[in-house]
């Protein structure tokens, strides 16, 4: 197919996302970046041209005749697998009837490429809200299907490591990429399911790399090696383990904590960065209950001199951070005591160890939502907040995750002009998926009223795009909000 020829078809912006779709490895994300700047200078700006211009007929051969099909068929396949992977991040904020017309016209061409038709059926799913059907071809299915008999039979010659040579034969036959195998050293490869075995397995490599088997190799042999070196680390602070823990009568199963036991927690100032995992393990701070926390935060809190900062991060997150990521109701007021006295003597290493990796767990519920507000508004500084902000801004956004936000917003942030500009650039991406979301709008509401001295003429067409989306009866007070901030 002719590009240049086939450019003309569409208007000028359609073109400029057309190349997007066709920069390789940044496919999606280049063709988002287009879209947004787009939005940005023009509000009302749509991708319906777009959209429908690629479901337009063209003429074309096919086995010698002359056939119409829809343009966007004419594509390489790699052209339609970037132009589905961009309609998944933005379909939310497009008509689902010019969505669902494209992809029908996709569905006219035999799709023989497996990930553009499991991506043609995941967007159709998630379009239409449903789950039915799978999104495995026929040929795949049967593969998956002889693959599992073949993990079924757990007796066979070879194991897992004949289901690969298997699998190298088949995809030797069909051009695809090999699965070459690396056995280690030895001086006796026996297939007949000793005691052996499991140490001279074969290693599994795709050959699109060599550095690939190195990495591999690294990433199997690090727990190895931590546990050899915690290990160590444990018969090193066994003096540790014996005054802290004593004898049962001192510390008995349920861990009481009282002024006494100050002195034995000293340790941890003795100990390096892995004896204080195994010290941590060892006082068994993840079990503990959640009624002892208060005094065991104060045993804590009364060391002289403070804990370092890997130190408390390590006791944060052993201490916190489980029983913060299985909250499934709200916080004990035990839980949420000691999370803020914690927080307000350690706050970068509770930004670190206990707020950062909740965020970037992803689906953030109302019960550790609640929790992370208190520690933001309550216990932390300005600068510490501006801290967790940022993190804000690069994890994915959820209803917690506005909450959290708007909470921030509140504390009336010092922001830079370069944080603003990249919030407001955020606002706009996770718009479409918030369109009906009243904590979005509010938040939205509090950013347009609070922070009207951040604004330039960028993040003035930045949110006046973002507004576009939104369909909560706020839309009209949020865009009376907009006009009244003057530039």
């Amino acid at each position: 197919m002719d590009l240049k020829a086939t450019l003309q078809r569409f208007d000028g912006r359609s073109r400029l996302l057309v190349h997007s779709l066709h920069s390789g490895a940044a496919w999606a994300s280049n063709a988002q970046t287009v879209f947004n700047k787009q939005r940005r200078s023009d509000p009302d700006f749509t991708l319906n041209p777009f959209l429908e211009t690629l479901c337009q007929q063209e003429a074309c051969v096919h086995e010698d005749s002359l056939v119409l099909k829809p343009l966007v068929c004419l594509f390489s396949e790699g052209f339609k697998r970037n132009l589905l992977c961009f309609l998944h991040l933005i379909h939310p904020g497009l008509p689902k009837d010019h969505v669902l017309h494209l992809l029908q016209c996709l569905t006219q061409d035999d799709v023989e490429n497996q990930w553009t038709c499991a991506l043609i059926k995941q967007l159709q799913r998630d379009i239409e809200g449903t789950r039915k059907g799978t999104l495995l071809t026929s040929d795949g299915t049967g593969k998956l299907k002889s693959l599992c008999e073949r993990f079924r039979n757990a007796n066979a010659k070879g194991k897992w490591a004949y289901c690969f040579e298997a699998l190298e034969a088949e995809d030797k036959e069909t051009n695809m990429p090999v699965l070459s195998q690396k056995k280690r050293k030895s001086d006796n490869m026996d297939h007949d399911g000793d005691a052996q075995e499991d140490h001279q397995s074969k290693r599994v490599k795709i050959d699109f790399c060599p550095s690939e088997e190195e990495e591999r190799l690294t990433e199997e042999e690090e727990p190895k090696m931590r546990t050899s070196q915690l290990q160590q680390s444990a018969a090193s602070v066994s003096q540790a383990r014996s005054d802290v823990l004593g004898s049962s009568k001192n510390l008995p199963d349920h861990m009481k904590w009282d002024e006494s036991s100050v002195s034995a927690l000293k340790v941890f100032h003795e100990c390096d960065p892995n004896e204080v995992e195994v010290l941590c393990s060892m006082l068994c701070l993840s079990e503990a209950s959640e009624q002892s926390l208060p005094q065991l935060c104060s045993c804590l809190l009364d060391l002289s001199p403070d804990l370092s900062h890997s130190t408390a991060s390590a006791v944060i997150t052993h201490l916190l951070l489980p029983k913060i990521l299985s909250l499934a109701e709200p916080a004990s007021r035990c839980l949420v005591t000691a999370a803020m006295s914690l927080c307000t003597r350690y706050p970068r290493p509770t930004c670190q160890a206990l707020i950062e990796p909740v965020l970037r767990k992803g689906q953030t519920g109302s019960a550790q939502a609640e929790v992370l507000c208190r520690l933001v508004v309550d216990c932390l500084e300005p600068h510490h907040r501006l801290l967790v902000f940022r993190t804000i801004l690069g994890v994915s956004w959820d209803e917690g995750v506005l909450s959290v936000i708007h909470a921030l917003l509140d504390s009336k942030l010092e922001l830079s002009e370069e944080d603003f500009s990249l919030f407001t650039d955020q606002l706009c991406s996770q718009s479409p998926h918030f369109s009906k979301s009243m904590k979005f709008a509010k938040m939205l509401l509090s950013v347009l009223t609070k922070y009207q001295s951040h604004m330039n003429p960028a993040c003035h067409h930045t949110l006046s795009s973002c507004l576009s989306f939104n369909e909560t009866f706020l839309k009209k007070s949020l865009q009376a909000a907009l006009k009244r901030i003057s530039l």
